[in-house]
This record gives structure tokens, C-alpha cells and sequence, in this order.
């Protein structure tokens, strides 16, 4: 009797996934997480979404991102369930996991990459690049790397816009507010990774779709 509810848990548990979408998640969170740790946090380059709330809050209200951080995960995660169902949840804290994982990873070793910080642009560019596509491939296999990503492709099912665009509303929003203590300047660089970011994410994720797309306009046009 054990044996067998083990066994319909095990299938429930794995109803949705496979060792081959395990993997891409963790090739996903391996390429985004360097990303941001290697570029982002050493040049200084903020960012929009959940983690831009975050340093907003923090800034304002005083409060510890130990506690906002929690919070406003939560709340996108609950959203997302009431729209995306149980299996994006499950995919995605599998992806949460394998983020936090790589990032500890990460800290374990000295710098890897350049010193960015002299070259704003340069950094916004390259650490769009990361984010882009170490997020792009998790979404693709279903999940989200965290909070923002799940506000995200909610919005892009509730309203039907382009991932890419739901991405900037949020994104966006938060820079705009992070205008109050953040010099304009450096919210330009921000503009331009989460973008960048925006941008690849999309196309990554509809990568196949509109290679079909196209197939099927090039055979009708012939």
C-alpha cells in the first residue's frame, strides 16, 4: 500500500516534467544568475520588476528586503496559480530553487567576468543578454524564475499582450517610481537591460512558434 501511494506521488509530482525540462531550467537559472551577480550587482545597475520593488521599499519604507522580498513573491505566485494553474507553481519553484542554488554557487567564487562599472553600457547590454536568455529558456520550459516573471506572464494572459511587452509595463513601472531616489542616468542603463531582456525572453520563449509562422506565410505567399 505504501509502495503504491509512493508510486501516484511520485507520478503527480513529476505530471508536467521531465529530466530533459529539469535540465534546460537549470541551464536557465545558471546563465541569468551569473548574470546578474557577475554584471548587474557589481556595476550597479538596478532593476525593474520584484526586485526593483524591493530597493524601492527598502529605501522608503526602511523595511528589510528579508521580509518584502518573501512577500511580494508570494503575492505574484498567487496570482499566477488563480491564472496559470498548479503546474506553472510546481515548475516554478523548481526554477526558484535552482536560481538560488546557482547564485550560491556563484558567491563561492571570485569575480568571473570584467569589472563593468567604468562602462555602464556596455554592462547594461551584456547583463541584458544574461537575464534575457537564462530567463528566457526557464520560461520556455513553463516556470518562472521568480515573482516578476510570474506577474508577468499573467498579465500577458489576462490582457493578451506579447510577453515582451507585459515584461516592460512592469519593469518600467518600477523604474519610473525608482525615479524618487535613483539619478536619472543610471535608470537609463536599467531601460536598456530590461529591454534587451524583455526582448530575448519573448523571442526565446515563441522561438518555435513563429518559425512556424513564418513557414506558413512563406508557403502561402508561393
Amino acid at each position: 500500500m505504501l509502495k503504491k501511494r509512493l508510486s501516484v506521488f511520485g507520478r503527480r509530482l513529476m505530471d508536467g516534467l521531465s529530466w530533459k525540462k529539469i535540465i534546460f531550467i537549470a541551464i536557465g537559472a545558471m546563465i541569468c544568475s551569473f548574470g546578474i551577480h557577475n554584471i548587474h550587482q557589481r556595476t550597479g545597475i538596478t532593476e525593474g520588476g520584484v526586485i526593483g520593488m524591493m530597493l524601492l521599499t527598502e529605501h522608503w519604507l526602511g523595511i528589510s528586503p528579508a521580509f518584502i522580498t518573501p512577500v511580494l513573491d508570494i503575492a505574484c505566485y498567487l496570482l499566477a496559480f488563480k491564472y496559470l494553474g498548479g503546474r506553472f507553481i510546481k515548475i516554478s519553484a523548481i526554477s526558484t530553487l535552482s536560481v538560488s542554488a546557482f547564485y550560491k554557487v556563484w558567491e563561492w567564487f571570485p569575480p568571473m567576468f570584467p569589472d563593468l562599472s567604468d562602462y555602464p553600457l556596455a554592462a547594461a547590454i551584456l547583463g541584458g543578454i544574461f537575464v534575457g536568455v537564462g530567463v528566457g529558456v526557464i520560461v520556455r520550459q513553463g516556470g518562472s524564475s521568480g515573482g516578476d516573471d510570474a506577474l508577468a506572464l499573467t498579465i500577458s494572459r489576462v490582457t493578451r499582450w506579447r510577453l515582451s511587452r507585459s515584461y516592460l509595463f512592469t519593469d518600467l513601472t518600477v523604474l519610473a517610481l525608482s525615479l524618487t531616489y535613483i539619478p536619472f542616468a543610471k535608470i537609463v542603463f536599467s531601460v536598456i537591460t530590461v529591454t534587451i531582456s524583455s526582448f530575448l525572453i519573448d523571442h526565446i520563449q515563441n522561438f518555435h512558434l513563429e518559425k512556424k509562422e513564418k513557414t506558413q506565410r512563406e508557403e502561402s505567399c508561393s
